[in-house]
């Protein structure tokens, strides 16, 4: 074994439960941290070997990590006995963890790897542990040493975001503990380094690569929404997933128009979490359920004349197993619409059928189609949409994103761009967009992992659960301009969205453009129409 890398041993002491819901004001170490990554640098690196203690067992290199750590201690080279305080204690087998093994480096330094997909060693962006078995001031660096990515948002100021047993809010580390370099000791891979000082020694500690939004979060979301009867949503399970977890459908429309769509009556459907590490997904698909379900007065005119239907988890086999971009059989599920198989792709293949009959229908207008996602390398939200020859097609697509931008201060019309890039060719935006016709337009909804920047501002404001679900907030709202309704507004008084209202039941660019200016007549028409600020 390299003498670096200590003993990785199972600790059976602790509970194997999933993770704690909890959250930090976190004590870092800087300090101790560049110089310890400067000697990191003049280390040579031996070749990666993974070495199970218990077993003996031996496989050659990080892209054969198949499994999570599992209550795995990691102590000093040559100890044996029981842990000690400080001999950390990692655990990702849980829902959406992701750790694939811990090396020991020094008393104050630990090597970490993201486990790859299942079943498909190309992608390691996400992860998801729990530290335990601290020592109350102990001081540590964590390298992750092996993002199958080399852009990263960590260049521009992103951190990794924690919580604790004691404190079950997630934030995010400070940026100046984070560091985002080329490391000569993992074959000039990019490492990102953090360091952090652990101040309770009964608390665990969980760190991930963005807030977590989990599939059994859902499922008891969604679950709230069916205790409260509502008249103008229905739930229903349109199919399952490999592993047999729900794929969900919900309509949301008022009066009896589940089922007989009246010709008059325009659709927007909308799909989330394809990809399963881009959980910020699921805050703005919350964000527009939350809205549409609510008594304001925009929402009961959006329901009155429009059809929603959400898919909120695409890729629920994904999204459990804390994978990043791939399906529980390795498959990158926004590559497969062109000829989704019902038995590899079940929930994507499901989606396109029910899309497909829809579009069949001559008494449903199919309008739109939004997939949204999460973006590792830019800031703000913006959209992708399709080219076509006609150009007035291509100016009426571009409407939607203007209004979006005027509505959501985080939105960013610059950074919005039209393609046909031959390599999305298999995407939802791509093959929906030339099954269609041209009344309709599909587009792909991207926001920040990490920041936006809004008009006047000089730094980015991160992201956090709650600026997600108001661009979800802003996206539906915005459907109340794109078919001029705002004159159903009862006498056009200011109406303020409240999130007591909402009944919120949470369980190439540089990316800094942002859009258009709006002066404070905008803001205060835009207040009347039931955005918040």
């Amino acid at each position: 074994m390299d003498e670096r890398r200590g003993n990785g041993k199972r600790c059976t002491d602790g509970d194997d439960s999933a993770s704690p819901a909890s959250s930090c004001s976190v004590a870092v170490a800087t300090h101790r941290a560049r110089p310890l990554l400067c000697n990191r640098m003049e280390r040579k690196m031996e070749e990666n070997t993974v070495r199970d203690v218990e077993t003996g067992s031996e496989t050659g290199g990080e892209d054969a990590l198949v499994g999570n750590v599992n209550k795995m201690m990691v102590s000093p080279p040559g100890y044996s006995g029981a842990p000690r305080k400080g001999h950390l204690v990692f655990d990702a087998c849980f829902e959406s963890g992701n750790l694939g093994r811990v090396d020991y480096i020094s008393e104050f330094e630990f090597d970490l790897f993201i486990r790859p997909d299942t079943c498909n060693p190309r992608f390691r962006v996400w992860f998801n542990f729990t530290v335990e078995n601290v020592r109350e001031t102990q001081r540590v660096i964590f390298n992750v040493v092996n993002f199958s990515k080399t852009k990263s948002l960590y260049r521009d100021g992103m951190s990794p975001v924690v919580k604790s047993t004691s404190r079950p809010k997630w934030q995010r580390l400070p940026a100046k503990n984070v560091y985002y370099y080329r490391c000569p000791d993992h074959r000039r891979n990019y490492v990102m380094s953090f360091a952090f000082c652990f101040d309770r020694e009964d608390d665990v500690y969980q760190f991930a690569y963005c807030y977590p939004y989990t599939y059994s979060r859902l499922q008891h979301y969604l679950a709230s929404l069916d205790r409260r009867n509502l008249p103008y949503l229905q739930r229903e399970q349109l199919g399952l997933s490999v592993q047999q977890r729900r794929l969900d459908l919900l309509t949301i429309t008022n009066s009896d128009h589940h089922q007989s769509p009246e010709r008059g009556k325009k659709l927007v459907f909308l799909t989330a979490r394809v990809h399963p590490g881009e959980s910020p997904a699921s805050f703005i698909c919350q964000g527009v359920i939350d809205f549409l379900v609510s008594q304001h007065p925009v929402a009961q005119i959006l329901r009155d004349h429009v059809i929603f239907k959400i898919v909120p988890m695409l890729n629920p086999d994904g999204v459990y197993l804390g994978n990043y971009r791939c399906s529980l059989m390795g498959f990158d599920l926004n590559r497969h619409w062109q000829d989704p198989s019902p038995w590899a792709h079940p929930t994507l293949h499901a989606v396109k059928q029910l899309i497909v009959q829809m579009n069949q229908d001559p008494r449903v207008s199919l309008e739109f189609y939004i997939d949204v996602h999460a973006h590792s390398t830019m800031l703000n939200g913006f959209m992708y949409g399709n080219v076509f020859e006609d150009e007035e097609r291509v100016h009426r697509q571009a409407v939607f994103p203007r209004l979006l931008c005027q509505n959501a201060p985080d939105f960013s019309f610059s950074n919005t761009s039209f393609n046909r890039d031959v390599v999305k060719a298999g995407t939802g935006r791509r093959f929906l967009g030339g099954l269609l016709d041209d009344t309709s337009y599909c587009y792909t909804l991207e926001v920040s992992f990490y920041s936006y920047m809004t008009a006047g501002s000089t730094a980015p404001v991160p992201y956090t659960e709650e600026t997600y679900m108001k661009l979800g907030r802003n996206v539906a709202r915005t459907f109340l301009d794109y078919y001029k309704l705002n004159n159903l507004i009862k006498d056009n008084r200011p109406i303020h969205i409240q999130s007591s209202e909402l009944k919120s039941h949470t369980g190439d660019s540089n990316g800094k453009g942002n859009g258009v200016g709006r002066d404070t007549a905008d803001r205060e028409r835009e207040k009347s129409q039931g955005v918040r600020h």
